[in-house]
């Protein structure tokens, strides 16, 4: 890891306007008593997954200035521009969450040391959740008990699937049953929390794929299942494929049989979903900083290309390693634009991410058109009855499979 770099005053994304470097008052009020996440983006992957849309490099991909083994100290200069930015009543960080990209490229040490840098800067709660994604085969027993001792809580592994030809259409370098394997590590080294990451419907995966994948999760000592339906996005390895007819598109009716699958296997085995794609076995196993994010909470996100949010102020930096280095270096800001919103823009936002959750959220929450949509999806079977005579929009097990469709009928 390099020396941390210096901060100098800056003026932000475009000169005179709000940005990490110049909050207005509206983003300040209620800095200090609004749940506060820190968000770290480590951009490096061994591979490029076919699937993956992400602002990841490879490390062909990235110039000096840019490696891995600079990287923790240059991240750790962004804490301090927002320590400095955010005081002098700092905000107390609630949840840390370090993804990517494969955060477990870097070695254990720095990210203790960025960790270490986040509580050194700012106020931390006791029970903080502290949570890195790794690749099944990025970890060890010795990194594992590394992170442990540094302070990380929860761990989040890409597993995606038990199916050896799933993994291969998807690019993915572990075998089978690393995923499981690198679960039971994590345990013995003492992390509280645990969770597998699951995609289904690609192509070529069968019943048998799934239900095999659903099985291999539960016989692991997971507290947390993810599930998300393999979207094919614009511009990768995946889409050209499909494209060139390598492959099938994923079929639409089969993602929505794979998660009501999904959904009963893993709620037979003691799993609550509470949020669309998110199963836990208990509040406390429930990841704490994606919360954070669906209530509309206050965030800042650290690294190329990572997104932040204080007091309806939002900006995201620049993507590229080298350029997110390049200005630290030069004692400038790495964000790259931002916007404020407004109360209609918030107000958005906070139906779109609410309606996703288990509780759902409050029928004031809508405009009065909203009100009245609301009520016909009652009749249509996508929102609880009894949760909407309560005065909520709540989904049902069917809405859950058109939340998104639900979602543009109440905001549109």
């Amino acid at each position: 890891m390099n020396t941390v770099l210096p901060l100098l005053p800056d003026p932000g994304p475009t000169s005179g306007s709000p940005g990490p470097d110049r909050l207005p008052d509206s983003a300040r009020a209620g800095l200090t008593t609004t749940p506060f996440g820190l968000y770290v983006h480590v951009p490096f992957c061994a591979t490029r997954c076919g699937y993956c849309d992400f602002n990841t490099y490879t490390s062909d991909e990235l110039g000096p200035g840019a490696n891995r083994a600079e990287y923790a100290g240059t991240a750790i200069a962004e804490l301090r521009r927002a320590a400095q930015t955010l005081g002098p009543d700092l905000p107390t960080i609630s949840t840390v969450f370090v993804g990517g990209g494969t955060p477990t490229l870097l070695p254990a040490d720095d990210l203790a040391a960025v960790l270490a840098a986040a509580r050194d800067l700012f106020p931390m709660d006791d029970d903080a959740e502290v949570t890195t994604e790794a690749n099944p085969e990025s970890v060890t027993p010795a990194s594992l008990s590394r992170l442990r001792e540094a302070g990380f809580t929860r761990i989040s592994l890409g597993m995606q699937s038990a199916a050896e030809h799933v993994l291969a259409v998807l690019d993915r370098r572990h075998t089978p049953g690393r995923a499981v394997e690198a679960a039971h590590e994590a345990r013995a080294a003492g992390f509280d929390h645990v969770n597998l990451d699951l995609i289904y419907g690609a192509p070529g995966e069968t019943d048998a794929d799934w239900a095999a994948s659903l099985d291999a999760v539960l016989a692991s000592p997971v507290d947390h299942v993810s599930a998300y339906a393999l979207i094919v996005e614009d511009g990768t390895r995946l889409a050209r494929r499909i494209s060139r007819g390598e492959l099938p598109m994923p079929d639409d009716d089969v993602l929505a049989d794979r998660y009501e699958t999904a959904d009963a296997t893993l709620q037979k085995a003691g799993f609550d979903w509470y949020e669309v794609s998110n199963w836990a076995t208990s509040d406390d196993a429930r990841c704490r900083h994606n919360e954070l994010y669906w209530a509309n909470a206050n965030w800042w996100g650290i690294g190329p290309g990572a997104h932040s949010h204080v007091g309806g102020l939002r900006w995201w930096n620049v993507k590229h390693p080298a350029a997110y280095a390049d200005r630290l270096i030069g004692g400038h800001s790495p964000a790259q634009d931002a916007e404020l919103l407004d109360d209609a823009d918030r107000a958005l936002e906070t139906i779109m991410l609410g309606l996703r959750l288990r509780e759902g959220l409050t029928l004031d929450a809508l405009s009065a058109t909203g009100r009245v949509r609301a009520a016909d999806s009652v009749t249509r079977g996508l929102l609880d009855p009894g949760a909407h005579a309560a005065g909520r929009a709540v989904l049902t097990d069917r809405g859950r499979l058109l939340a998104d469709a639900v979602i543009r009928d109440l905001t549109d």
